[in-house]
């Protein structure tokens, strides 16, 4: 199967950190943390598949699919394993990875992610997929921006400029590959893939995090052998509300 063209941006200079962010987002959701990271290093950030800029291939997906399609744009634009960081979707994303293709990452960054999900959780995501090929991706905007931010984030007059962007993105987003994204994330399970996790590895937890609540944070680290975990106060998208 032939992989999509990637759209990506690469800034700074030094060690390489590449970012990978979340269902419904670009690369620009990154734009304030690569801003405090690219004075002392290479950041590189992409659109997964079917996000931003990148091409929106037919489904389905799987999380090994997303991992192969980044495995190939570090193979073909660094030399040497990078600092891998993602956020939902893109710590999903970076589980997969650094299983699939160890040789790729130095360390490992899991931010607001989950590493599998029961029943009750598949059963919320297929109801979305279901809402989303119906009535397209703004039905279900509203609210991906109640769980992506704090109630003190989206009033703030800077952070609500924020939020507008990124709703416009999320609003912006294919429908079908948004769903086919959503079946990938519901679909995985890495509790037993994770144990083989070698490099150093760091889980971020938002403590207002309601999409994927600190537990899900607390999973992942105790399931990598020497993985430290942290709290940051923030919701969702905490790469956005604290950078």
């Amino acid at each position: 199967m032939t992989k999509p063209v990637l759209h990506w941006v690469r800034e700074g200079s030094g060690p390489t950190i590449v970012l990978s962010h979340a269902l419904g987002c670009s690369l620009a959701m990154w734009d304030g943390v690569a801003a405090r990271l690219k004075d002392h290093f290479t950041v590189l950030r992409y659109d997964h598949r079917g996000h931003g800029r990148s091409e929106a291939p037919p489904g389905p997906y799987t999380l090994q699919m997303l991992a192969d399609d980044v495995a190939g744009l570090i193979a073909a634009q660094v030399s040497g394993p990078v600092h891998f960081v993602g956020l939902s979707m893109g710590g999903m994303t970076a589980q997969a990875l650094t299983v699939q293709h160890p040789q790729l990452v130095k360390s490992v960054v899991i931010a607001n992610a989950a590493n599998w999900y029961d029943d009750a959780a598949r059963a919320m995501w297929q109801t979305r997929i279901e809402t989303v090929r119906a009535r397209g991706v703004g039905a279900i905007a509203e609210g991906a921006m109640q769980r992506w931010f704090t109630p003190a984030f989206r009033a703030d007059a800077a952070g609500a400029v924020r939020v507008a962007a990124l709703r416009a993105q999320l609003e912006q987003t294919d429908a079908a590959a948004y769903a086919a994204s959503c079946e990938a994330v519901a679909s995985m399970d890495f509790r037993a893939s994770n144990q083989r996790i070698g490099c150093p590895a760091l889980v971020i937890a938002g403590t207002l995090d309601e999409a994927t609540p600190p537990a899900l944070s607390e999973a992942i680290a105790a399931g990598i052998a020497g993985a430290q975990l942290r709290r940051i106060e923030a919701a969702h998208l905490s790469a956005v509300e604290k950078p």
